[in-house]
């Protein structure tokens, strides 16, 4: 009772009219939003060019604001920091932090400031959000999602209000990765990178931080248990990165590898048999059902392995 008593539940509401259908932007301002996804197959350098030209055309129009937004967790402490880019404004910088909350909810409140803070001027008729988590972004417009509820109806609150004015008015996503280190996003992940702070004030927990320990934990304890067992076999495929490092399971950003093949059963169950050499040939039936035939048929081989 102490450790839920430290929590912060989420609040839930399915008659919301901003996810009620016929009532959200979805629905209403279809051709108002949009998401610039970056193309991993191009060349980087192409997404540079891209946003370069993108504030080119922003910084000769007083109609547009260019925000550049980022968080980062380090002790789990969260830091969320956005710029704000206006012709003939100087820059505005924010900076907010908080403990015991997810890197979603970090990147979504600095999304969320920004936006809130472009609306105010009534000229303004175009926002574009420059970010490297374009699919926390998507989140806001995620009806089904009910984990950040809060606030995503709050920044589609805004939106709704900023699409009433002009019929005109819209608002562009634009993915930026890390590793491409734009000059613009640039700024703001370095200074979410090197901002250090000691909090003062205890904090409750957010109600997807506690979840995300709690899977943390599990996760932990899965892997000092394989590892210790010898349920293990021995042709245990390990999953390499670009980098050659080890692809540890993770629940985050729709898994590690499993989304590129969970699309079709069959080609699941082949690449599990393969990756774990449990599939059931006589190696397997030798270990699990040793009474049943496991001779090659070829007559060459003892047990039949492949």
């Amino acid at each position: 009772m102490a450790n839920r008593s430290h929590e912060c539940f989420p609040s839930f509401s399915p008659l919301n009219s901003e996810f009620s259908p016929g009532l959200r932007i979805i629905d209403i301002f279809s051709d108002c939003f949009s998401f610039n996804v970056c193309d991993k197959r191009k060349d980087i350098k192409f997404r540079a060019q891209e946003l370069d030209k993108l504030t080119l055309e922003s910084s000769s129009s007083p109609l547009v604001t260019l925000i550049a937004s980022d968080a980062s967790i380090k002790n789990n402490v969260a830091i969320s920091i956005t710029h704000i880019h206006m012709v003939d404004k100087p820059l505005m910088k924010t900076i907010h932090h908080t403990v015991n909350v997810t890197s979603t909810e970090a990147e979504l409140f600095a999304i969320r400031y920004g936006i809130n803070q472009s609306i105010r001027f009534d000229n303004i008729s175009k926002i574009v959000v420059i970010t490297d988590s374009i699919h926390v972004a998507q989140k806001i417009f995620d009806s089904s999602s009910h984990l950040f509820q809060t606030m995503s109806a709050a920044i589609l609150s805004d939106l709704c209000d900023f699409f009433n004015r002009r019929n005109n008015n819209s608002i562009e996503f634009w993915e930026c990765p890390s590793c491409l280190k734009w000059h613009l996003h640039g700024e703001v992940d370095k200074e979410t990178k090197f901002f250090n702070l000691t909090p003062l004030f205890p904090c409750k927990n957010s109600w997807d931080f506690n979840k995300k320990n709690k899977s943390d934990d599990i996760i932990k304890a899965w892997k000092m248990t394989f590892q210790a067992s010898d349920l293990k076999g021995n042709h245990f495929l390990d999953l390499l990165d670009d980098n050659n490092k080890t692809i540890e399971p993770t629940y985050a950003k729709d898994r590690s590898w499993l989304k590129l093949i969970g699309h079709l059963n069959s080609l699941c169950a082949h690449a599990m048999r393969a990756i774990t050499n449990h599939t059931p040939i006589s190696e397997y039936r030798l270990r699990f059902f040793p009474r049943e035939e496991f001779r090659c048929p070829c007559g060459r081989y003892p047990i039949k392995s492949r």
